[in-house]
């Protein structure tokens, strides 16, 4: 069992580091939720972090670089990925390019394509660790295959930690939804809403195109995803007898049953709350999850699109 640091401080990143250049696994916090991070070159340590989540080895996995610089040696970056990079990143998105370095993200962590998913992570305990590692990390969230991410090292701990040979402590995920991905091949494609809001991205680069359906080969788009135990209910006004509730606003008092996602009705504090209310609703054993309806404006597209695969909604 992975050990919970009292604070990331220069011996836990130098031992994380070490446990990484030996092929284990590490949790790492970003500012989206945590990650569990391998040596991306490495296809034994992949094979390991794949088989830790359960993860379909079909769904590839997206880079963790500490700059623009590195990620120009990994993929073919045009000029919108130079755009989008350098006003977004370190930050909550992920860029898929065509791959240039087919080594430095071996094939296995790539799912065998010819493009690469990279982001930089703007969370500063992340940021210490790539630079003192040197090199490119994997870090998918911290999750077993197709459950909620953590959002605290407490419940990657709890998800993962049995795999994990060193833990980073980074507090609470200021964001608490993964990142927004964008394919920048011919078209400029929209695979996947996250922490930051397509109406930025498009003001920026222009319109995205909606992905089609060869598109489920890029991170985070199977069908049932992020799934609690119980099932989950979209668009509740109210829950019914023996159903935990995912309120949003004002909502009716159903304690200890109850998890506010913002009494104020704010998208942004409600994706920082997401996976934490999930993972503590489906710890009470409810028949059922009822989520009230939610806004698609801004980070709102992201909540939907974790409800609804939370739900199985997306084929």
């Amino acid at each position: 069992m992975a050990r919970e640091t009292a604070a990331s401080d220069a011996r836990d990143i130098a031992a994380a580091v070490e446990v990484l250049r030996g092929g284990g696994l590490v949790l790492m916090p970003t500012e989206t939720v945590y990650g569990l991070a391998a040596d991306a070159r490495n296809p034994k340590a992949v094979a390991a972090l794949y088989a830790a989540k359960g993860r379909p080895s079909f769904n590839p996995l997206i880079a963790h670089v500490a700059d623009l610089a590195t990620a120009r040696k990994l993929a073919r970056f045009d000029h919108r990925a130079e755009q989008l990079a350098q006003r977004f990143w370190p930050g909550p998105l992920t860029l898929v390019a065509p791959v240039l370095d087919r080594f430095a993200v071996c094939d296995l962590a790539r799912a065998g394509l010819e493009t690469v998913a990279v982001r930089a992570p703007a969370h500063p305990v992340a940021q210490r660790l790539l630079h003192a590692f040197g090199g490119v990390l994997v870090a998918p969230s911290a999750n077993r295959s197709g459950r909620p991410s953590p959002t605290t090292l407490a419940d990657a701990i709890e998800e993962t930690g049995d795999f994990a040979g060193a833990a980073l402590e980074g507090g609470a995920c200021t964001i608490g939804v993964e990142s927004s991905v964008v394919g920048l091949l011919d078209a400029a494609l929209w695979l996947r809403a996250g922490g930051l809001p397509r109406a930025e991205i498009e003001a920026l680069i222009g319109p995205l195109q909606e992905a089609g359906a060869d598109a489920k080969r890029t991170p985070g788009r199977l069908a049932l995803h992020y799934a609690p135990n119980a099932p989950v209910r979209l668009d509740a006004r109210a829950p019914r007898p023996g159903e935990a509730f995912l309120s949003f606003g004002e909502g009716p008092e159903t304690e200890p049953l109850r998890f506010s996602l913002s009494e104020a009705g704010d998208v942004v504090e409600a994706a920082q709350r997401l996976f934490a209310a999930l993972r503590a609703a489906d710890r009470l054993n409810p028949i059922a999850i009822a989520v009230a309806p939610i806004p698609t404006t801004g980070l709102g597209e992201a909540i939907n699109d974790r409800l609804r695969r939370a739900a199985g909604h997306i084929g």
